[in-house]
């Protein structure tokens, strides 16, 4: 590539249109769950932790990634950089989504009930930190820093937009230094709040990393397919080029093969283990038919990506690397479910209307706000001092 190439014209297709399918289509769905609520609230606010849970996690997954790409640099991140300030700049509806939770705190944690504490002793023992002020303060305390930390990469992103300052490139490295620790930080904490406190009596030491390389498998999978789609159009069809989609392609396959490792890995340990305060966790989640969810998870959420992303060939298809991408996603969806119902289900698998349509719901609204933010800005970092170089890095 010869010439400096003029990248300021790199807009965002419209995307009003789909937008607004997008914001109807949660709106309705949503709506549909609150009505199914006045009849089964139980249900609502068991389907819809799951739908929050999976949706907060691809807005954190993104921040986590652009952070990634800041202090790693390369060209794979520069071309999704705008892909993945938009997913950040989704935390405020994520935050005003988490509302409902509080309202149903009594019917999700039975550490939220002060008969239940007196009669547990363990509950008694473990009340200094799982109660309900505690518990929301420290959900405020998530939500500030992750707010502060995306308010800052974006705000100074478009400043060096803007003007170009080399300087701004060092305060992101910093600031990203300090926010991917504090990432990691705050997800292992809200994790066992929101997630591993419905069954107060178990425990890991690898939760917080499992859903750490799960927000950010489900992140990458999601803006790779989203940038995949915008390069079937100009002007973006100049940019993408075989080498951006191989390097995506073997990323994914990274990351897929971390949160393998850490699955197995908790797994391996809990069993071995045979302690009576953990195998049940896993007892549950392989009877009564959830265990045919677990080896849907072993087949396509690892071994069907694993086996495609492995040929040069498979990572420099397009139209093979969404494909992929998109059935991660799905499965992401899928394993936080099987995290999460069998804590509510008795015995069998029991797929409720809601779980269905919760999950449409918030991510159509999710999916408008993203949609939203990605129109607001070009589509590539036209001030960043490595653009030109990850423009390059596709013809060589």
């Amino acid at each position: 590539m010869g010439e400096p190439a003029d990248v300021s014209g790199y807009e965002a297709p419209p995307l009003a249109r789909l937008g607004s399918l997008t914001f109807f289509t949660g709106v309705a769905a949503l709506g549909i769950c609150a009505i199914g609520g006045f009849f089964s609230p139980a249900q609502f606010f068991h389907s819809y932790l799951v739908a929050f849970v999976f949706w907060a996690g691809m807005a954190l997954g993104c921040l986590s990634i652009v952070m990634l790409q800041y202090l790693t640099g390369g060209a794979w991140g520069l071309v999704l950089r705008r892909v993945l300030e938009s997913g950040t700049r989704t935390l405020p509806l994520v935050a005003l989504l988490f509302l409902p939770i509080l309202f149903g705190l009594g019917r999700l944690y039975e550490w939220s009930h002060a008969e239940e504490v007196a009669h547990d002793p363990l509950l008694s023992h473990k009340a200094a930190y799982l109660n309900v002020p505690f518990f929301i303060g420290r959900t405020i305390f998530y939500f500030a820093a992750w707010l502060a930390v995306a308010y800052f990469l974006n705000k100074w992103s478009l400043e060096q937009d803007r003007g170009g300052d080399r300087r701004l490139s060092r305060k992101l490295q910093l600031l990203s230094s300090g926010g991917i620790v504090l990432y990691g930080l705050t997800v292992t904490f809200s994790s066992i709040d929101w997630v591993m406190s419905l069954e107060p009596h178990w425990y890991s030491t690898m939760f917080g990393v499992l859903f750490i390389a799960g927000q950010g498998l489900s992140a990458l999978a999601f803006v790779v397919a989203v940038t995949i789609l915008l390069a079937r159009r100009q002007p973006m069809r100049d940019v993408v080029s075989a080498k951006h989609l191989h390097d995506w392609g073997k990323l994914l396959l990274a990351f897929v093969m971390f949160w393998s490792y850490v699955s197995f890995s908790q797994y391996l340990i809990i069993w071995a283990g045979n302690l009576p305060e953990e195998i049940p966790w896993y007892l549950k989640r392989l009877q009564g038919g959830w265990g045919w969810i677990g080896l849907a998870l072993i087949l396509f959420h690892f071994l069907l990506p694993f086996l495609l992303l492995l040929s040069r060939t498979g990572n420099e298809n397009p139209r093979l690397l969404a494909f992929v991408a998109g059935l991660v996603v799905l499965m992401r969806l899928v394993d936080v479910f099987w995290l999460i119902a069998p804590v509510f289900s008795q015995s069998e698998v029991h797929l409720h209307w809601m779980d269905i349509l919760a999950p449409i719901g918030i991510g159509g609204l999710w999916l408008a706000v993203f949609l939203g933010q990605l129109r607001k800005r070009p589509l590539l970092p036209v001030g960043d001092p490595h653009l030109q170089e990850a423009l390059e890095h596709g013809t060589h």
